[in-house]
C-alpha cells in the first residue's frame, strides 16, 4: 500500500502520482522539480486542506499539490528568494486553490505563520538549489559561470562569498570546507586561498581550488570544485542553521494526522532529516536495564519512510540534478509535550 493511500481519510478517492510525472514544460523554463510525484503521494494532499510549501522555487511540487487540493485547499508557499516571488505571482494566477506568498527565510516564515495560528495538514521541503538560482550566472552560484562571489539567496542580506573568502582565517576556511563541503583537500585549498586574495570572480575561486588539490584529484569523480562552492553557499545563507531553527517549527505547524516530507540533497542534510524524524518517532526512553518502562513517553510519529526514496534512471536521465536526492517522510501522530512536562531524555528516570 503506498503511503498515499494508508494515510487518506476513509471513503477517500486515492490517485496515483507515479502516473503523472511532470512534463519537461512544467514549471518555468523546462524546470523540473524532483521527486515530484513522489513527494505528493507522501504527503498525500486532500481537498480542501491547507499545506506549506516552504522552499517554493520555481512552483513544480506547488502545482501538484494545488490540483489535489483544490478551490476549497489552501497552498501557502515560502522562499527568500525575490525570483521565486516573481514566479509564485504567475503560479497563483493559474493554480486551482487559495494562494499566499511569505517572503523570508523558512524558520522565519514558518514561525510567522505559527503566530498567526496557522495549522496545516502537510508540509514539504525541498532543500536543494532551484535550476533557476543555478542558471543566473551573475549571482555566483555556479563553477560553471565566471561571475562575481556572491552565493546570496536572499540578495538583501549583506554576507556574501567574496567577504568570507578574503576576510576569514585560514583556519576558518578549512573548517568551513571540510565540514560543510565534506572536502578532503580542504588544508590545501584554503592555504590557496588566503594566497590568491583579494578574489572576486567564481573563475579566481576555481583555480585557487584546483591549486589546492592534488594532480590526481583534480579529474576525479564530478568538478573539483563542486564541494567548495556547496560549502560556501552552505555558510553564506546560513542553511543548515535554518534547517535546525525550521523543523521544530514545520512539525508544530502540523495537525494531528498531518505530513511531512523533506527532500535532502547531500549527507549533511538527510543526517539532520533522519535524525528529527527517529527522534519523533522513538517510544520509551527508559535506561535499558529498566525492566519495565516508567517514563510514560509516546512517540509523536511514525516515519513513513524507513529507508530515503531515491530518483529512478529515468528521473536522473531526464534531470541529473535528482541523482542525489533524498525524501524521507514523517505522519504526526500526536502533539508535543508541553514545556517541563518531557519525562527526561535518554538514560533518565522521572
Amino acid at each position: 500500500m503506498t503511503a498515499l493511500a494508508r494515510l487518506a481519510p476513509t471513503g477517500a478517492k486515492v490517485s496515483d502520482s507515479r502516473d503523472i510525472r511532470p512534463r519537461p514544460d512544467q514549471g518555468p523554463r523546462g524546470h523540473l522539480p524532483v521527486l515530484a510525484p513522489e513527494l505528493v503521494d507522501l504527503i498525500g494532499p486532500q481537498p480542501g486542506e491547507t499545506v506549506i510549501d516552504c522552499t517554493f522555487g520555481a512552483g513544480g511540487h506547488a502545482r501538484l499539490v494545488a490540483e489535489r487540493i483544490g478551490p476549497e485547499g489552501t497552498l501557502i508557499a515560502i522562499d527568500r528568494d525575490p525570483i521565486a516571488q516573481a514566479r509564485f505571482q504567475e503560479f497563483a494566477t493559474e493554480a486551482g486553490c487559495r494562494t499566499r506568498f511569505v517572503a523570508s527565510e523558512f524558520s522565519l516564515a514558518l514561525k510567522s505563520l505559527q503566530n498567526e495560528g496557522i495549522r496545516a495538514s502537510a508540509l514539504y521541503m525541498d532543500l536543494g538549489m532551484s535550476s533557476l538560482q543555478v542558471d543566473a550566472a551573475e549571482r555566483g552560484f555556479s563553477y560553471s559561470h565566471d561571475a562575481p562571489l556572491d552565493m546570496r539567496m536572499d540578495p538583501r542580506q549583506s554576507l556574501t562569498a567574496e567577504e568570507i573568502l578574503n576576510t576569514w582565517s585560514e583556519q576558518q576556511l578549512s573548517h568551513m570546507l571540510r565540514e560543510l563541503g565534506e572536502e578532503r583537500y580542504a588544508g590545501g585549498i584554503s592555504r590557496q586561498i588566503v594566497a590568491r586574495r583579494p578574489l572576486h570572480t567564481t573563475a579566481e575561486l576555481v583555480e585557487a581550488i584546483k591549486a589546492g588539490m592534488p594532480a590526481a584529484a583534480r579529474f576525479g569523480s564530478g568538478h573539483p570544485a563542486r564541494r567548495s562552492f556547496q560549502a560556501l553557499r552552505i555558510a553564506v545563507n546560513g542553511e543548515l542553521e535554518a534547517v535546525d531553527a525550521a523543523l521544530p517549527i514545520a512539525w508544530d505547524t502540523l495537525d494531528i494526522g498531518g505530513r511531512m516530507a523533506v527532500i535532502s540533497f547531500h549527507s549533511l542534510e538527510d543526517r539532520r532529516i533522519k535524525r528529527f524524524f527517529n527522534d519523533l518517532a522513538t517510544g520509551c526512553i527508559c535506561p535499558p536495564e529498566l525492566p519495565v518502562c516508567v517514563c510514560g513517553h509516546e512517540p509523536e510519529a511514525e516515519v513513513l519512510t524507513r529507508r530515503p526514496i531515491s530518483a529512478d534512471e529515468d528521473e536522473v536521465a531526464a534531470n541529473p540534478r535528482a541523482r542525489s536526492a533524498r525524501l524521507r517522510g514523517a505522519l504526526k501522530l500526536r502533539e508535543s509535550e508541553p514545556a517541563g512536562a518531557n519525562p527526561g531524555r535518554r538514560g533518565e528516570v522521572r
